[in-house]
């Protein structure tokens, strides 16, 4: 005896954090261009709705709006309230807001590296919490936390951007494990240096332009790269061919112990 059928909506949705500049923007944009409807989410009101009307009129998909702040404790919540007022499910999430980060010994203010934490471990732990479930039930969902190179070695100076990307890949990890055989993949993608607005916003400039340009790779390529590795079920992808190439160097024990030593000052 069959089963009675199950209501599906008729297109999938992709909500998207960080969604204003950079991957995020690139994320949209290729999902649409897949198909998928989008929720974008970030603090950028005026800009979000740019790109939302960009993807309205490029990919006649529906693009949705929500400002908020990953930064703060309850905007997770925020965001799942404004999903079900709109009326759609989230088939696809991308965990993509971030920022550079304070120096975890040098900034005084806890306030200040509070909430980096929140907005680079918790609010992704928590999105992870409430839509992974539902995804689960229905037995299909994918789900990307934008990790980075930097999160797969430990550097001496790097005491909060480093480990709270360490995180997004461990978790990531433990959830596509947890995940396995649900129809729902879970990917932590970790991009090199790649071509966004991300280094003028976090004021490094400078040290982009002091870096070879064989380094650097270009947004398409880093989200394309992603798409298809969570396609494939892979829980870490370290994306770009010269990153992968020096992945396995990262994690030798002879590079993480010349890394070690202290920085003078």
């Amino acid at each position: 005896m069959q089963g009675a059928a199950v209501d599906e909506p008729s297109k999938r949705t992709a909500l998207i954090t960080g969604a204003s500049a950079g991957l995020g923007v690139e994320f949209a944009r290729q999902l649409a261009a897949q198909g998928f409807d989008v929720f974008l989410v970030a603090r950028r009101a005026e800009k979000l709705e740019a790109v939302a009307e960009e993807l309205r009129e490029r990919f006649g998909v529906a693009a949705h709006t929500f400002g908020a702040d990953l930064s703060e404790p309850g905007a997770p919540q925020r965001i799942a309230e404004a999903v079900e007022r709109a009326g759609v499910q989230v088939d696809y999430l991308v965990n993509n807001a971030g920022a550079a980060g304070p120096e975890l010994l040098a900034e005084r203010d806890w306030g200040v590296q509070r909430e980096f934490l929140e907005l680079m471990m918790i609010s992704v732990a928590h999105l992870c919490h409430l839509f992974i479930p539902p995804m689960r039930k229905r037995g299909y969902g994918r789900v990307i936390n934008v990790a980075s190179v930097a999160g797969r070695i430990p550097r001496s100076g790097d005491t909060t951007y480093g480990p709270s990307k360490a995180y997004l890949i461990a978790l990531s990890e433990g959830l596509a494990m947890t995940l396995g055989g649900s129809g729902v993949h879970v990917s932590a993608l970790c991009p090199g240096y790649t071509h966004t607005d991300f280094h003028a916003t976090a004021g490094m400039l400078d040290k982009k332009a002091s870096l070879p340009k064989f380094l650097w790779y270009d947004a398409d390529v880093v989200v394309r790269e992603g798409l298809l590795a969570c396609e494939r079920n892979k829980p870490v992808y370290v994306s770009g061919r010269l990153y992968r190439w020096l992945d396995p160097l990262f994690q030798s024990v002879l590079t993480r112990r010349f890394l070690r030593v202290p920085r003078r000052r």
